[in-house]
């Protein structure tokens, strides 16, 4: 047996069949909740892989998951694994340019899609001819002709588990989310993968030392936890979140879409013990529904939310302490690249970053020489050991981002930052996103920190706009919170000179009626940055 991730999942199937393993609340087409059990998951997931294998998909072969959050999502990714598949995700938001540059990217000869989705797919399908089969999950207009509906698929195919042997080299690939530019797909080998995403089966203690020790801990270890992943299983941290729930034999709680009320519900009816979010853009409305219409609701269960992908604002963190005392709130740093790179312990102060105790392969280094930084210069973050193989398709942005030093795998990010001598790390923000301002640096993030700790903001985006005299200026596109007066730039200036220094205050204000985002909450830069331009005025 090796770290193989369809082996891990089958070893804690045979260690606890019956316990139950997914839940999913609103199932497309009916809006009735499935629950499986372990053993259930596993049969359904081998029939899929069987459907796959006896329709011409071949190991090493690419599918794409074109779907919204669901049991079919999970049980496909099982079933590709299963298969020696190479299951890629696929951003439901994309619009059919952005559709068929990825299908294409990827290699995609299958793709398994949602029937809301069938117009966009039947668009890209002249110009993705690699692709030969479809899965369609729920009902669709039948403008995909061809395309098998899922539950066929399903009964088609034999519950057995006579697979091939595979491997801790299987591939599993998670494509970015291209919000600064096309996306790229993060090639991990699965050993490495279950190490730097899943926590080597055990997140918050010792890595098991070998593969067949997991079942075993599983099956010492009870039921008990319930994980809840909040974004779309689209974005890789919800996916890997899904995994560790399976690899602790524990139950995964899914809803199709994000609805703040509706999370807040299942939490007190599941009783939730593990909730993942991304972001202020998911955990600000949680918050509000349950200071306001959803006030009372018994969220007693819930040991932990944790936050990856964007880093929470101490103005969120500050609410949540009052609404939620005794959760432990987990403001966590990690990358499609890199998997988990550390936690945020507290602020740097007012617009200074936010400092982070880091795992112990995580270095900050100079982006030429890719050596450590001295305490107090500032780098790049980079991290060694299981880290991913490169880019799919893409030796050039391979080559920038990944390479080996003393004998070690190493990926750069783009994340700038300084390290202090006992070693904590202090992000600064994303070096892509950098505004030069009159040959000072100004990073947006610690701009958007300070925004959102005005009592009128309720989310805030930072762009730098090309500005004659300084080059660029520091430009902040701002939703209001709902009632709330419209404020002058003059109004944020004040409120951000008391949090930042006086290059770093916007100087031009743009109220815009929503940020927008990805479905899972991250940043659409080049969204705001054409805003802000487009108002600029001459």
């Amino acid at each position: 047996m090796e770290y193989n991730l369809a082996d891990l999942f089958e070893s804690v199937v045979d260690a606890v069949p019956d316990r139950e393993a997914l839940v999913c609340l609103d199932h497309p087409g009916t809006g009735a909740e499935r629950r499986l059990t372990y053993a259930a998951l596993d049969a359904a997931a081998n029939r899929v892989a069987h459907h796959l294998a006896d329709s011409g998909i071949r190991p090493g072969e690419h599918l794409g998951l074109h779907l919204y959050n669901g049991v079919e999502y999970l049980q496909t990714v099982l079933a590709c694994l299963k298969a020696r598949i190479v299951p890629v995700n696929v951003n439901y938001r994309y619009v059919e340019d952005e559709l068929a540059y990825l299908y294409r990217d990827a290699d995609l000869v299958a793709l398994v899609f949602d029937g809301e989705f069938e117009d966009r797919v039947a668009g890209v399908l002249p110009r993705a001819p690699g692709l030969r089969h479809l899965l369609r999950v729920g009902e669709g207009t039948g403008g995909v002709p061809g395309a098998v509906p899922f539950a066929r698929a399903e009964a088609s195919g034999s519950p057995g588990r006579d697979f091939p042997a595979r491997s801790g080299d299987d591939l599993f690939i998670i494509y970015t989310g291209g919000t600064t530019g096309m996306p790229k797909g993060v090639m991990w080998r699965q050993e490495d993968l279950f190490f730097a995403g899943l926590g080597g089966g055990a997140p918050t203690g010792e890595p098991v030392r070998a593969p067949e020790e997991l079942a075993g801990r599983v099956a010492a270890g009870g039921a008990g936890i319930t994980f809840f992943p909040t974004p779309p299983l689209m974005h890789g941290t919800s996916t890997l979140t899904a995994f560790i729930g399976f690899d602790f034999g524990q139950r995964v709680v899914l809803h199709r879409k994000f609805a703040p009320q509706e999370v807040l519900r299942t939490v007190q009816r599941e009783r939730v013990t593990s909730m993942s979010l991304v972001g202020d853009a998911m955990l600000r409305p949680l918050l509000d529904a349950l200071a306001g219409p959803l006030k009372g609701t018994d969220c007693s269960s819930l040991f932990s939310v944790s936050s990856s992908g964007a880093i929470l604002s101490e103005t969120v963190r500050r609410q949540f302490r009052e609404l939620l005392p005794h959760t432990l709130l987990l403001n966590n740093f990690g990358s499609s690249e890199s998997g988990f790179n550390g936690t945020a312990t507290e602020d740097a102060g007012p617009g200074r970053g936010l400092r982070l105790r880091v795992n112990s392969r995580t270095r900050v280094v100079d982006p030429v020489t890719r050596e450590p930084v001295a305490a107090g210069a500032t780098g790049r973050i980079a991290q060694c050991g299981h880290v991913p193989l490169g880019y799919y398709n893409d030796p050039a942005a391979s080559a920038e981002t990944f390479f080996e030093r003393d004998g070690q795998r190493w990926v750069l990010l783009g994340d700038m930052a300084t390290v202090d001598a006992d070693g904590v790390v202090t992000v600064l923000g994303r070096g892509s996103q950098c505004i030069n301002t009159g040959g000072e640096k100004v990073y947006p993030e610690e701009v958007e920190q300070a925004l959102k700790a005005h009592p009128d903001v309720y989310d805030a985006l930072v762009a730098g706009v090309p500005d004659a005299h300084w080059g660029n200026h520091v430009a902040a596109v701002v939703q209001l919170r709902a009632g709330a007066p419209r404020p002058s730039l003059a109004d944020i200036q004040r409120h951000c000179r008391t949090r930042l220094a006086g290059y770093k205050v916007p100087r031009q204000l743009v109220i815009a009626d929503t940020i927008r985002r990805s479905p899972s909450g991250k940043a659409d830069y080049r969204w705001a940055r054409e805003v802000a331009t487009a108002a600029k005025s001459p």
